[in-house]
């Protein structure tokens, strides 16, 4: 998997030390890439970053619209989704950074199809959230961020962020509440598959993710997936994306399960 691009920042850290910490990891990642992304220019919003087929079928652009604002309220499913939104990206060249995660496995990230070569891990911002969040928007494609509720950030702090992804050009997964979102991907009826069946243990975890938002139905759009699925990333399961007002638009299958490996827990 090569040397993961990882570093956590002491949550005992004052935080003039944390700030420059996630800074210095931006400017070395920066450093490492064969060329630095440019800055985006608002034009070039437009562009969309790609996400593994299952989850393409469902997202308006079939994909992740840069300068667009994704948020992934906390529920069981949701860190599985987020490694799934991860995956295609950075292994498409793609920087992703996480702030405020700390329990974030890197074994279930690897599995999901994350590289962690290109995966930046701020699992303890402290009261610097939105100084870390701002600095690392500013160079990479994708940031995740959780925690914002806990920490206080405000509305204008929110308002602020989505600015910043717009300019620069870069997705801003929110895990948690996210008012004034772009989009909304909710796991719901989360049952977990294997040990009943007497596998002896975990293989895989059917979902249905409802999305809101702009591009999408006044109702909204559902699709059934296994998240993960055996092997650790995500699949489709049999069925169809759903939309809310106009009944069942048929795509057919999302997607195949894949060998039994391990199942990616969150």
């Amino acid at each position: 998997m090569g040397e993961a691009a990882v570093t956590g920042v002491a949550a005992g850290a004052d935080p003039a030390s944390r700030l420059e910490l996630a800074r210095g990891l931006l400017r070395r990642m920066e450093d490492r890439s064969a060329a630095v992304r440019p800055v985006a220019t608002p034009e070039a919003d437009g562009r969309v970053l790609p996400v593994a087929e299952p989850l393409a079928r469902l997202l308006p652009a079939g994909g992740l619209r840069r300068g667009s604002a994704v948020a992934l309220p906390a529920v069981p499913g949701a860190t599985s989704l987020l490694l799934a939104l991860l995956a295609e990206a950075s292994a498409g060249g793609a920087w992703v950074g996480v702030v405020g995660r700390p329990e974030l496995g890197l074994l279930a990230a690897a599995e999901a199809g994350v590289r962690l070569e290109r995966l930046a891990l701020v699992p303890h911002p402290g009261t610097d959230l939105m100084a870390v969040t701002v600095a690392l928007l500013d160079g990479m494609d994708v940031v995740a961020v959780s925690g914002a509720d806990r920490a206080g950030v405000r509305a204008a702090d929110r308002q602020r962020l989505a600015a910043r992804a717009r300019q620069r050009g870069a997705v801003l997964l929110a895990l948690g509440p996210w008012p004034g979102a772009d989009v909304e991907l909710h796991c719901v009826d989360a049952q977990w598959q294997g040990l009943g069946a007497g596998a002896g243990r975990l293989r895989s975890r059917r979902v249905r993710v409802q999305l809101k938002g702009r591009g999408a139905a006044p109702g909204g759009r559902t699709a059934g997936l296994l998240l993960p699925a055996p092997g650790g990333a995500v699949a489709g399961a049999a069925g169809s994306v759903t939309t809310g007002r106009s009944g069942v638009a048929d795509v057919g299958r999302l997607g195949e399960d894949r060998p039994a490996v391990r199942a990616a827990a969150g």
